[in-house]
């Protein structure tokens, strides 16, 4: 058994994704209103001692990044060694927020109301 607990996450940034047919809208200059899911999980003797799988206030560093960092940015010029799409993106926050929160186990980012991309490792 295995609990998993999620929190959501919301910012905007720019990005173009290189490699795409010329007339493909995705190569051209565009923005998103993105939503971030971290989802920590621990086995069913791994809770702590008030039950919690992480306590969602921990997580408050992860939020103060995004507004530091990634808000109103254009992922270009943060995910410089590979192309800013929904999965790598979803990547790249893993691996920077791995070492912080060991309990994560994936990362779910939506450029769209209909679209998900997640790094599940």
């Amino acid at each position: 058994m295995v609990y998993r607990i999620s929190k959501e996450f919301h910012f905007s940034a720019s990005h173009r994704l290189d490699g795409l047919p010329p007339e493909h809208q995705c190569g051209r200059l565009h923005g998103h209103n993105y939503v971030i899911e971290l989802e920590l999980s621990a086995p069913a003797d791994g809770l702590d001692g008030v039950g919690f799988v992480r306590d969602y206030g921990d997580l408050a560093p992860f939020r103060q990044w995004l507004d530091d960092k990634v808000d109103h940015r254009h992922l270009n010029d943060l995910l410089v060694d590979r192309n800013p799409s929904a999965e790598n993106l979803a990547r790249w926050m893993y691996e920077q927020w791995q070492q912080h929160f060991p309990e994560l186990s994936a990362v779910r980012v939506s450029e769209t109301a209909k679209s998900w991309a997640e790094y599940r490792p």
